[in-house]
């Protein structure tokens, strides 16, 4: 094996005249250094021989990442659409959560249940997205793609395998059963989570109710676990559409909303390169208010950031580095000089002027689908305008209702044009993938938790990893002929415990994305409809708007699990030799004539055989529809004409 190939080493200093309350000369001094990977522009510059395990991929910092499930180039994005609540507008938690839970539970008291209820607190602990509800015994469940029961829990009381299988003999639900399964799948779902786990617990355990296997009975009255969780459903649509949470919220949004300066920045960098527009369920009044909050701050986009860029492209261009080492140096110092410049820059905007299309009252799903009347909204009333709008596009109109063909039309694009940025898996995520083909980013606040329990508990992970050898190495010499029978047992022990303390460490109900070495319901849901997803949409600050997210190789276990070693099949004891489909007696033509086992007809068809592809066909992950771009050009060069 080769070394690697030698690095080039650049050292930049800049002197940056900074400080709004007097000058003063600083230097910073930049060492970059890049290998011969980034210096090379086209493919003709690639050694014939480059060695890959030499050459360490760069990576973002990892609370700045985007993750990806499908390649993504984002300058063939034309239209980026938000959500407001929990995207655009993060609730802090878990201030907000427990805002939530204790007016549900207020609302519960108030139509007759138990007084002792307004004890409870919200525990942030033991929810967690993605669980499911079985109405008919009353148990939270965490389930995987295919409904397998990772974890149970009847009120706080967390079930054993023996306990599970008496009401699920297979440890297996059937998710479509939508009637008996509710899926809690939004951050908004995570107070009722925790309401539905309270509930159980008291009526199964408080001494004036009797417990049954599907309710709970009091004297001659009996309540299905269906009915109570109906209750909780009913009781938390009146606290969201009817009760005090919005107004509570508004009262106080220092406490309950984040507030990120970067947000302008972000917004009006993409008003550069595409369209914005926001798709809200919420009503004009909240979104007015709450929008008002958050882009309130005494300047606008820091326009410096521009300013910085110019100075340091011209000073990169005097040195004469290549372009990728020039635009790692300018990416570099401008972080290190916007520390030192001064708060300056463009004045105050309202938040209307950062989108070109703007729609409250979206009711998505529905919205993906039919949707709804598009209609104007009055924005010094709040009131909607009768009748349905039919005019064109005009920058600062506020819109309620409409659909997603209706913002197409309106933006003039189409499904792959829109990058579409929001929360909710189902509403946000999951409808505008499978209707109308927009490509996705899932915000995933819980990510950050995620990722820090993923590097701060490595020694865990690393743990399993070293038991999953040592089970390897007890069968090592072991085949079928064999009568000896391992004692793994301590082995198995070990791994349960190291498991299960992996999952305490995000929480009682353990990762949203996994339990042990199996994925959730969750997680198979991200990875199949959002192409990105990450913790916060103001990770898009940290990429330009030419990258390409490209997504990694999700290799079967006969790829991870094999190492990269020439084995000749012809050469094996495998029956399956037999299917080589590569082997050079089948690429003769004359030798796959004489395979008939028929009579020749004198009149041959205008191809016998296929022919493999001569130029590149079979390449589906780099979003990169040259054909389709072709086309456009030809299009435009003819409308030229």
């Amino acid at each position: 094996m080769r070394s690697g190939p030698a690095e080039v080493a650049a050292v930049v200093q800049f002197a940056v005249l900074a400080g709004a309350r007097g000058l003063k000369l600083q230097v910073i001094t930049i060492k970059m250094t890049t290998s011969w990977s980034d210096r090379l522009q086209n493919t003709a510059d690639l050694p014939a021989n480059m060695d890959g395990h030499a050459l360490k991929k760069y990576r973002r910092e990892a609370y700045h990442r985007v993750f990806v499930n499908r390649s993504l180039a984002m300058e063939k994005i034309k239209c980026f659409g938000f959500d407001m609540d929990y995207t655009l507008a993060v609730y802090k938690s878990p201030e907000y959560e427990s805002l939530g839970f204790d007016l549900t539970v207020e609302r519960l008291v108030s139509i007759g249940y138990p007084q002792e209820l307004l004890n409870f607190v919200y525990d942030p602990v033991f929810p967690t997205r993605g669980l499911v509800f079985d109405t008919l015994y009353g148990n939270l469940l965490k389930v995987d793609a295919y409904g397998n029961i990772l974890v149970c829990a009847h009120g706080f009381n967390f079930m054993k395998g023996p306990d599970i299988r008496e009401q699920y003999p297979n440890k297996f639900i059937q998710r479509d059963d939508t009637e008996r399964f509710y899926i809690l799948n939004t951050l908004f779902n995570l107070p009722e989570t925790y309401l539905l786990a309270c509930l159980v617990d008291f009526f199964t355990n408080c001494d004036r109710y009797s417990s049954c296997e599907t309710g709970f009975k009091d004297g001659d009255l009996f309540m299905s676990f269906r009915s109570m969780f109906q209750d909780v459903r009913d009781a938390v649509d009146w606290v969201h559409y009817k009760g005090s949470l919005k107004e509570k919220t508004l009262e106080n949004l220092e406490k309950y909303v984040v507030k990120d300066a970067k947000l302008p920045l972000l917004l009006s960098r993409m008003n550069e390169v595409g369209k914005v527009f926001l798709a809200t369920n919420s009503d004009y009044k909240y979104t007015d208010k709450i929008m008002t909050y958050l882009f309130d701050f005494p300047h606008g986009p820091k326009e410096r950031c521009s300013a910085v860029s110019t100075r340091l492209q011209s000073a990169t261009r005097h040195f004469k580095f290549s372009t990728t080492e020039a635009a790692a140096i300018r990416t570099t110092c401008s972080r290190q000089l916007l520390t030192l410049l001064p708060e300056s820059g463009s004045p105050h905007r309202p938040w209307q002027s950062y989108f070109d299309l703007i729609l409250v009252d979206a009711r998505k799903p529905l919205f993906f689908g039919e949707g709804t009347v598009l209609r104007q909204v009055d924005t010094v009333t709040g009131k909607l305008k009768i009748g349905t709008y039919t005019g064109p596009l005009q920058h600062g109109i506020v819109y309620s209702g409409g659909s997603s063909d209706i913002v197409c039309d309106l933006l003039g694009a189409k499904g792959k044009d829109i990058l579409y940025i929001g929360d909710h898996i189902f509403g946000d995520i999951l409808k505008s993938k499978k209707r109308q083909g927009w490509r996705t980013f899932l915000v995933i606040p819980e990510l950050a938790q995620e990722l820090h329990v993923w590097t701060d508990k490595s020694s865990l992970f690393e743990e399993l990893q070293s038991l999953d050898i040592f089970l390897a190495e007890l069968y090592k010499h072991l085949d079928s002929s064999s009568n000896e029978r391992p004692d793994i047992s301590s082995i198995q022990r070990r791994i349960k415990k190291v498991t299960h303390d992996m999952d305490m460490c995000y929480g009682m109900m353990g990762s949203l994305f996994r339990s042990g070495s199996r994925q959730t319901l969750f997680a198979s849901q991200v990875m199949r409809y959002a192409d990105l997803y990450a913790a916060s949409f103001i990770n898009l600050l940290y990429y330009p708007f030419s990258y390409l997210f490209r997504a990694a190789h999700v290799l079967m276990p006969h790829e991870s699990t094999v190492e990269h070693i020439h084995v000749d099949i012809n050469e094996t004891e495998s029956p399956m030799a037999t299917r080589n489909r590569n082997a050079v007696d089948f690429k003769d033509s004359d030798y796959k004539r004489h395979q008939l086992t028929r009579s020749i007809s004198e009149i041959k068809p205008p191809n016998l055989f296929p022919q493999p592809p001569q130029e590149i066909t079979h390449c589906h992950d780099e979003d990169d529809d040259e054909e389709e771009e072709e086309e456009e050009e030809e299009e435009e060069e003819e409308e030229e004409e």
